[in-house]
């Protein structure tokens, strides 16, 4: 299937949307929930899977939404046409703080693996499946487990991931060790693997795990500041802290002191 070529741009910085413009019949495709506005003459529809096995048997296209359901994303997707002579543009939203990717598959490969859940949205016609890790021990303890997500093809394809987002260009036989929770994605020709931390003092009061990514060139990878399940056990930790003032006399002269404001 021919990949549909479509323009973007990329707006705000902490809570970024992505708008595309659509060229008559072309079609862009995203995740359930990504959409945030478009232009009357673009068309909504549907779709089972990613788009690219229409003409398969329905079997087939089963085995195909049944992988994306492998890897926490919905059967179906939403794919926006648009049905008018002009341009139009559509635009989808990051569900979280953080970046948005912009990856043009053919110059790095036609394929790019990614952690789950990092797809945000895509010209039609790419692959959106599953990367089986072969390793047991990166499986078990590299963070993303034995099922990864890949993108396919020849056209555009954007990612997102919590906050701010590194790209490096690996050098053959280069090693980046990385926290497991950090990888966002990197390109096919990337070796990866994980490594025991060592030291019984790391081990044990480090804080930051059993377990580096090791990342082995060449190729690109890309690194986020701030895994969202960091993010998130955060302001878990912050929504069931009981403050100290809570109940005292001072109540909310007690957030005045230590700088809060009043509460």
């Amino acid at each position: 299937m021919s990949v549909h070529e479509i323009d973007y741009q990329i707006f705000g910085e902490e809570m970024q949307y992505v708008s595309i413009e659509l060229d008559p019949q072309e079609t862009a495709i995203a995740e359930p929930g990504a959409f945030m506005m478009m232009e009357d003459g673009i068309q909504m529809e549907t779709i089972f899977g990613d788009g690219t096995q229409q003409d398969s048997s329905i079997l087939n296209k089963l085995f195909q939404a049944g992988k994306r359901a492998l890897v926490g994303e919905s059967l179906f997707m939403t794919a926006y046409t648009n049905t008018q002579y002009g341009k139009k543009k559509v635009s989808f939203a990051s569900p979280y703080p953080g970046k948005i990717i912009p990856m043009f598959l053919p110059n790095l490969g036609g394929k790019v693996i990614c952690q789950k859940d990092a797809f945000l949205c895509a010209a039609k016609g790419v692959s959106i499946g599953i990367e089986f890790q072969r390793k047991l021990g990166t499986g078990l303890f590299g963070g993303e487990g034995f099922i990864m997500e890949k993108l396919e093809g020849d056209g555009m394809a954007f990612l997102h991931a919590c906050g701010h987002v590194i790209e490096k260009d690996l050098q053959a036989g280069e090693v980046l060790k990385v926290d497991t929770g950090c990888i966002v994605g990197f390109t096919s020709n990337v070796n990866y693997d994980i490594q025991f931390v060592g030291g019984i003092k790391n081990t044990l009061f480090g804080g930051e795990g059993l377990f580096f990514a090791t990342l082995t060139g060449p190729g690109k990878v890309w690194i986020q500041t701030l895994p969202i399940s960091r993010l998130a056990g955060r302001i878990l930790a912050y929504g069931t802290y009981k403050r100290k003032e809570e109940g005292s006399i001072l109540g909310g002269i007690g957030n005045i002191l230590d700088g809060d404001g009043w509460k």
